[in-house]
């Protein structure tokens, strides 16, 4: 065992009597005190599916601790569900919520000085928070997924959450009656698990499997599958023997490491939001990573995985496949993986790798073999112009026009523009523009999943774009570019877009332009007046005073 135990702070010597006193009433025996405290951060809730199999996790993480060595202590965090906020007020506090997992792990396991963490998330900010947090803090760390939901079932199609968001767009189109928005409703979400797809949850599990910092396979256990129990108290011992070994996250989370996490999410055709973490996690981690280094990668990563939102298939299909060690082998095998990483285990990446096939199984087609992959390039494209000087994210997965010239109409918020497409307002060839929903101008960076969904169900996703400062769900597909940086609230120029103006969009030629002159635009700038912030007390209002910008991560130290 390491001589240098953070815990020796509370254990050892006379004066910590007191301390020992009440680890004592914790289940603490006098042979107990020279083993390493492992803290547990559990977000387990009932708020939402992601997280509600979580506990029974925590369990067995507990467990696996013991078996190894080591002395379990278990803490909440807590967790948005991003879904259930979708589309209000509520989902302001979504990205918010990242940081403050963050704050209430390294919170937690700094005051407590325990030797390492193991992180239990589901929904989407759960992961990035966590990681966050084990890069800060630097002490031996895993990430233990809590896993997928299995698909919902109707009519013989697979569902996910995504197909109820855009059942409302396809009911207000006049597309299906009422009685098949509440089957589709009904039949989504069967039980516990984050949301099916390869949406922000499955994206950033994939991602940090492939980083090092989970076990191989556990990014697309189902939630309520034996094997999930199982992966999670194996987690627990090899975390134990990290510390022993004292393996430290940012012996793992290098910039080698973050560029195979960003492969892999390429090649599964993941969320938009890994941008916006993973800018994070870099700066954090004090690695050298740039959203222009997003490009770099996209441009020699094909994606080889049909997972909806725009393919066919979910997350557990993409397992039943081989899951993500299949895929990063194939991406090893085509020198596009850097295989000497580190990881938890301490063993490297292509050691990890060495006993799996080069080519996916015949049987199957979730992922496509090298040569017959869904698209050439990745998806994620960073597109620059006078409308985003810092950098903007556009998703072209299931688009057929990636490059488009329409009419800006322009909506102050995310409900205006709703409203405007349920009620049909909205036409072929039009630009929509929401703006002020940026970090500082939401606050917080709403996802628009509502309107890029009802854009979908009213049949308008190849001949209608989007364009926002605000975020997009994982869930999200078509003509859609977010993290406009500025953003408006800043004066970034996407607050100077005014209605009728023409918007290109160009996602080859890596461009969101303004046809507006300099002139002009310069104008507009004099009348334009910062609008009073939203919130002036409260973490919406600590987070708008601290946040950066999106090309930055959004970060708020």
């Amino acid at each position: 065992m390491s001589k240098n135990l953070r815990s020796q702070k509370i254990t050892q010597g006379l004066q910590r009597s007191p301390n020992r006193a009440l680890l004592r009433a914790v289940g603490f025996k006098d042979a107990d005190f020279t083993k390493p405290i492992v803290g547990i951060a559990s977000a387990h809730s009932t708020i939402t599916p992601c997280n509600m199999g979580i506990a029974p996790l925590a369990t067995e993480a507990e467990a696996g601790i013991r078996a190894a060595g080591g002395m379990p202590q278990l803490f909440g965090t807590i967790t948005v569900s991003d879904g259930i906020s979708m589309g209000t007020e509520g989902m302001k506090y979504s990205l918010v919520s990242r940081d403050v997992i963050a704050d209430s792990i390294e919170t937690a396991c700094n005051a407590q000085s325990m030797d390492g963490v193991l992180a239990i998330g589901g929904c989407d900010k759960n992961m990035p928070g966590a990681m966050i947090a084990m890069a800060r803090m630097n002490i031996p760390a895993i990430f233990v997924y809590g896993g997928t939901i299995k698909p919902g079932h109707l009519n013989g199609q697979d569902l996910t959450l995504v197909s109820s968001f855009e059942a409302v767009g396809q009911y207000s189109a006049g597309r299906i009656d009422e009685a098949m928005l509440y089957a589709v409703e009904r039949n989504a979400c069967p039980g516990a698990g984050s949301c099916g797809g390869m949406f922000t949850a499955n994206t950033m599990s994939a991602a940090f499997e492939a980083m090092g910092m989970s076990l191989m396979y556990s990014s697309t256990m189902s939630t309520i599958d034996l094997e999930k129990a199982e992966n999670t108290a194996l987690a627990g011992k090899v975390l134990v023997e990290a510390i022993r070994k004292q393996i430290l996250p940012r012996d793992i989370i290098t910039r080698k490491s973050i560029e195979n996490a960003i492969s892999v999410v390429m090649a599964v055709g993941g969320s938009t939001n890994a941008v916006l973490h993973f800018l994070a996690i870099a700066h954090t981690a004090e690695v050298p990573f740039t959203i222009d280094d997003f490009e770099t990668i996209r441009e020699r990563v094909p994606v080889l995985c049909d997972l909806k939102p725009s393919g066919r298939y979910v997350a557990t299909d993409l397992h039943a496949a081989g899951g993500m060690p299949q895929v990063m082998k194939m991406l090893l095998t085509h020198g596009l993986l850097h295989g000497d990483c580190l990881t938890i285990t301490g063993d490297t990446i292509a050691e990890r790798l060495k006993d799996i096939p080069e080519a996916p199984p015949a049987n199957q087609d979730v992922i496509r073999p090298w040569s017959n992959p869904i698209y050439a390039q990745g998806h994620l494209a960073i597109l620059k112009g006078n409308l985003a000087t810092e950098g903007a994210v556009a998703k072209i997965t299931g688009v057929k026009k990636p490059q488009m010239t329409g009419t800006a109409r322009v909506f102050e918020s995310e409900e205006d523009c709703l409203a405007a497409i349920l009620a049909r307002k909205i036409s072929a060839g039009d630009i929509l523009v929401i703006r002020y929903e940026g970090p500082k101008g939401g606050p917080g960076m709403r996802e628009m999943l509502a309107p890029t969904s009802a854009i979908i169900g009213a049949g308008l996703g190849d001949t209608v774009g989007l364009i926002t400062d605000g975020r997009f769900s994982g869930g999200t597909y078509g003509m859609v570019v977010g993290h406009i940086a500025p953003e408006a609230f800043v004066g970034g120029t996407i607050a100077l877009v005014q209605e009728g103006d023409k918007i290109t969009i160009d996602a080859p030629g890596r461009s969101l332009h303004l046809h507006v002159s300099e002139t002009e635009l310069e104008q507009r700038r004099v009348t334009w007046k910062p609008p009073v912030p939203r919130y002036t007390r409260g973490v919406l209002a600590k987070y708008a005073r601290l946040v950066s910008t999106s090309s930055l991560g959004a970060v708020t130290d």
